[in-house]
């Protein structure tokens, strides 16, 4: 991971501050009390508070993850966990809490988190298929990044999904 890291460079990307967010994977052993509380603090941002649902964030998965994280500054304006073969989906890695700060959204750097994060997985994955739960109104989003629809849409804390796979 630590080489993953070093080989991160900053595309051309200048409409939205992406080129100025510096992005950084870690274990979840190895973050450190603050940064965690900065992804615990966004996660509810977003999926708590703006989205307006009461669900359990923590859920007890954190730990076996992958976490990337992107920073303008010291403000954490992004995140998604890189979940392990099966603790999301039977025999799929997951990409899962992919959050974006509202101000950055439309622009290119939530194509560049999931680009950086499934750019990691590609390079663990041996072919392992990536299964996530989209809010269906980022399915397009997910198309162009690969993902193909899985079945019928669905309500997953009160937010339509669709289940999505990426060979």
């Amino acid at each position: 991971m630590d080489a993953f890291n070093q080989q991160m460079t900053q595309a051309a990307f200048t409409e939205d501050n992406a080129d100025k967010i510096v992005w950084r994977f870690s274990t979840f052993e190895a973050l450190s009390v603050q940064e965690l509380y900065a992804i615990l603090a966004l996660r509810e941002s977003i999926f708590i508070v703006e989205q307006d649902v009461p669900y359990t964030d923590i859920d007890g998965k954190d730990s076996h993850c992958t976490h990337l994280m992107g920073y303008l500054g010291n403000d954490l304006v992004a995140y998604l966990r890189i979940v392990p073969v099966g603790l999301f989906k039977p025999g799929c890695y997951s990409l899962g809490r992919v959050v974006l700060k509202k101000e950055l959204r439309g622009g290119s750097a939530g194509k560049l988190l999931l680009s950086l994060g499934l750019e990691y997985l590609d390079s663990i994955r041996n072919g392992v298929p990536v299964c996530i739960s989209s809010q269906l109104y980022l399915k397009n989003f997910y198309s162009k990044l690969g993902f193909e629809e899985e079945g019928e849409p669905y309500i997953e804390d009160r937010i339509p999904h669709i289940a999505m796979t990426r060979r």
